[in-house]
């Protein structure tokens, strides 16, 4: 079985957010294959279904992005998935907006997210797919620019990565790590 989660805010106010991309990506992958994300367990909304016979399951924790770890930490226990197994997508301030990076490992970079989920699995060494988002150059506080919204430019670029993100989650099941990361990185 293969873990995917995505990152984000539950909520209206925040949908649209740059901090909700990993939602969005996860939506993408869901709606592509046909799915929607509508069962609720340990404060995420989930989805479990086939492709090409390995098992997903694709993860928005309910708990505020400060706490995802929570929910992350107990579909682990509860379903016995491996740390290799588990692929966590979220927004990157480092990297340019509708780029993305794969990396197995590291530190939160200051995203309290990330934060979270290293504490609650003990480790560092998980698989992750960083969506750029950018940094701000105008003097913006960084909470406010993960928490506000993509212009339409911004729109029209991230809408060419989905799809590039879809085969990214789908040659999860078939790639090794490092042989995924040599192809997309």
């Amino acid at each position: 079985m293969k873990m995917i989660v995505g990152l984000g805010n539950p909520g209206k106010q925040y949908e649209d957010t740059r901090h909700n991309i990993g939602f969005k990506i996860i939506d993408n992958f869901a709606k592509e294959n046909n799915e929607k994300i509508d069962k609720i367990k340990f404060n995420a909304e989930y989805a479990m279904f086939y492709i090409n016979g390995m098992k997903y399951l694709l993860i928005k924790p309910t708990t505020y992005m400060n706490l995802s770890g929570e929910a992350v930490r107990k579909f682990v226990d509860y379903f016995n998935i491996d740390i290799e197994d588990i692929l966590i997508i979220y927004d990157d301030l480092d990297t340019k907006t509708a780029n993305f990076r794969l990396r197995n490992r590291g530190s939160s970079g200051g995203h309290n997210g990330i934060k979270s989920i290293i504490s609650h699995l003990g480790t560092e060494k998980f698989n992750r797919l960083k969506i750029g988002i950018d940094r701000p150059n105008n003097g913006m506080k960084i909470s406010d620019y993960v928490l506000g919204k993509f212009s339409k430019e911004e729109e029209i670029e991230l809408e060419k990565i989905y799809k590039k993100c879809n085969s990214c989650i789908s040659d999860f099941s078939k790639l090794s790590f490092l042989d995924l990361m040599n192809k997309y990185n």
